[in-house]
Formats: C-alpha cells, sequence, structure tokens
C-alpha cells in the first residue's frame, strides 16, 4: 500500500526494530492488569457478533491476545516487518497491511477497534483524519478503545534497542483528543488515566474508550416543505 500519510521513516524505523521489539514485549500484558481488563470487556461485548481490529497491531501479541478469548481479529499496521512476524506467530488473526489514514478495511466492517498507542506517530493534523477514518470501519455503536501517553512534549529518537531509526513520539492531553473524537463522530464513555507500571517508560498513559453513534432512523431524516403551488 502507499504511503497515504508521509509516515515512510515510521514504517522503516518499525522494520528496523520489529524482532526486538517482539521480543521484548510479546508478553507484555501479563504485567497490564487495566489493559487486560478494557481488552476483555471488548472481547465479551463483541461476542461472536463480529470482529474486532488492532489498529497498529506491531507484532499481533494483543490481536493474539483477543484471538485467544475466541475473538475473530483483524491485525493492520504500517510496517511490514511486523506483519510478517504477526502471520509467523498468530495463525488465527487475520493481518494487513495499512496506513491509519487509508484503512485497508470496508465501511462499518469492525464491531470494535483497538489502537493502543499507536496515534502517537501522527501529527496534530492527522489526528482528525484518523479517527474520522477509523469511525468509517466501525460499525454504529462499535467500540473504540484508545491509548497514548499523556502530555505536551515529542520526542524523537535516532537511535532505538541499538538500531538506527527516525521516529517521533508525540504525547497529547485526553481535553484535546476528546474533542476530536467527538467530532468523528464517536460519543466518549469513559476516560482512564494511569501511572506507568515498574517495566514501562516513565510516562503517564491515557485511555479513552468511545462508542461509534448509531445510524440515523430513517423516520428521522428531515422533513422536506411541501413545493408551492405553481402560480
Amino acid at each position: 500500500m502507499s504511503d497515504v500519510g508521509g509516515h515512510d521513516a515510521v514504517r522503516r524505523s518499525y522494520d528496523q526494530v520489529a524482532q526486538e521489539y517482539f521480543a521484548r514485549l510479546r508478553d507484555e500484558l501479563d504485567y497490564k492488569p487495566l489493559d487486560r481488563a478494557l481488552l476483555g470487556l471488548i472481547v465479551e461485548e463483541v461476542g461472536s457478533q463480529g470482529s474486532i481490529a488492532d489498529v497498529g497491531c506491531g507484532p499481533g501479541h494483543v490481536a493474539g491476545w483477543l484471538a485467544d478469548r475466541s475473538a475473530s481479529v483483524v491485525g493492520i499496521d504500517l510496517s511490514p516487518g511486523m506483519v510478517s512476524l504477526g502471520r509467523q506467530s498468530y495463525p488465527r488473526v487475520e493481518f494487513r497491511q495499512g496506513d491509519m489514514l487509508s484503512l485497508p478495511a470496508e465501511d462499518d466492517e469492525f464491531a470494535a477497534v483497538i489502537a493502543l498507542y499507536s496515534i502517537i506517530h501522527l501529527t496534530e493534523d492527522e489526528l482528525q483524519p484518523a479517527f474520522e477514518e477509523i469511525a468509517r470501519v466501525l460499525q454504529p455503536q462499535g467500540l473504540l478503545l484508545v491509548s497514548f501517553h499523556m502530555g505536551l512534549e515529542v520526542r524523537h529518537l535516532s537511535d532505538w534497542w541499538g538500531h538506527p531509526v527516525d521516529i517521533d513520539f508525540r504525547f497529547l492531553e485526553p481535553d484535546s483528543v476528546i474533542p476530536q473524537l467527538e467530532q468523528a463522530g464517536l460519543v466518549v464513555e469513559t476516560r482512564l488515566e494511569r501511572q506507568n507500571y515498574p517495566d514501562e517508560v516513565e510516562t503517564r498513559r491515557a485511555y479513552v474508550l468511545a462508542r461509534r453513534r448509531p445510524a440515523p432512523r430513517p423516520d428521522s431524516a428531515p422533513v422536506r416543505p411541501a413545493a408551492a403551488p405553481s402560480p
């Protein structure tokens, strides 16, 4: 897929660290009880009624966790290296390569979408289009779980675990993210914050659970006024 959002540096950076990333983080949910609880809530609500998309899935370890709990899961990532690792490691998950600004998915395809720390590589101008794209692929009343590092800084890495990279990590504030979710047609239901766990980078993290607005009822369409009689 073409690099729609100009994210070639991000793609190359994650390709560089894919193996190391997987080795270090494949079991990260073992020490993240809040993440497990929120993901479990989504699995319980979706049940067998639809699929869950993991947008920015990396090597697929979270998607694999969901699939192990009988969820139908599609993992989507910008990095071919990450997608390749996911396909090798989690055969129950369908993996697709693609950009958050042009997701390789049909309208209304997913009952839920998770985006864990994947929006942190978007510029300020890209957040709204990304949320609109997520809303497009969500079914009416489908759930979105998004997480991010809190703050206003931008951290640039040129070396990541000994690998040369060129990547920015943008911290965000919930008060700026939530209005953009709402403008994209999502209704925020829950907002949570936590400090990092001991094995994580020392940042405060935010989780927002939102739901796509239901489709308008046919009888709620505005009534057109009757045409004026001809003279």
